[in-house]
């Protein structure tokens, strides 16, 4: 197994994706975090392990949300991970082992998330399980390596690959500022469940992403881009990722403009 995992991670990386963690499928319910219908032995029975993979997106885009530079990034991460995925769960199989994997989003548009703003299977959690990171006050999974500027996307499988150790140390600072930049105001304080996490409105998040979508600039990811967690942000320190002129230009091309009245910024 331990050879498997190997070849299993040096195939991911290979098709561009840099992080690659495995979970025991029981740290759902040992460590739960979501309602049991969302625990994957629940919904695959059969299912022992998750791998989970990360791509990373990159600072230079993702500071320019929303933009159709950033929304090419995003389709492009979301490319790359179902591909590695698919080719990595028919490898799996070919072992004599159970596997398919679970795309990286799995909703069909905004609007759906209107009114039921919740996939099926939470690739966040899968990577915080996984020992990928952690969970920030934003509801995303933070890295050490990028931050949570990344897509991610999950294998199920019954292989039993050794479980990677999750994060001991909690990465998010609880600074804030993905709640004080947030155009749509969805974080709004503190979650009476949980300290370390906002009160996402969800749906209000969602309606601002139709909204974008209608100009051909979603989806947002300020909130990750803000985040002032990982070593991404490194090769960027004592200058701009991009200019304020050069956001302008970028979201002057490729997407709908946003007429006089209109808002970039919370919906009424």
């Amino acid at each position: 197994m331990e050879k498997m995992k190997k070849i299993l991670t040096e195939m991911a990386r290979e098709q561009g994706t840099e992080l690659v963690g495995v979970a025991d499928a029981a740290r759902w319910e040992t460590i739960p975090r979501s309602d049991p219908e969302f625990w994957p032995r629940n919904i695959w029975p059969w299912c022992t392990r998750v791998v989970v993979l990360g791509a990373r997106i990159f600072l230079p885009m993702t500071a320019t949300t929303p933009s159709a530079l950033n929304g090419e990034m995003y389709n492009t991460s979301n490319r790359v991970l179902d591909d590695t995925a698919y080719r990595l769960a028919v490898w799996i199989n070919r072992q004599g082992y159970r596997a398919f994997f679970f795309p990286r989003d799995c909703y069909g548009n905004p609007k759906i998330l209107n009114t039921n703003p919740c996939a099926a299977f939470s690739q966040a959690l899968a990577g915080y399980y996984a020992g990928l990171g952690t969970i920030g006050y934003h509801h995303m999974l933070i890295t050490p390596e990028v931050g949570p500027r990344l897509r991610l996307v999950s294998v199920i499988t019954d292989m039993p690959l050794e479980p990677d150790p999750m994060l001991e140390t909690e990465l998010c600072v609880q600074c804030g500022q993905c709640a004080r930049k947030c155009p749509s105001g969805a974080l709004k304080g503190t979650d009476p469940h949980d300290p370390k996490l906002a009160d996402m409105d969800r749906i209000c998040c969602a309606l601002y992403h139709e909204n974008l979508a209608g100009h051909f600039c979603a989806p947002c990811g300020v909130c990750a881009n803000v985040c002032p967690i990982g070593a991404d942000l490194a090769a960027f320190r004592g200058t701009e990722a991009v200019t304020d002129a050069g956001i302008d230009h970028v979201r002057s091309y490729g997407s709908r403009p946003f007429t006089e009245g209109e808002k970039i910024g919370p919906l009424p």
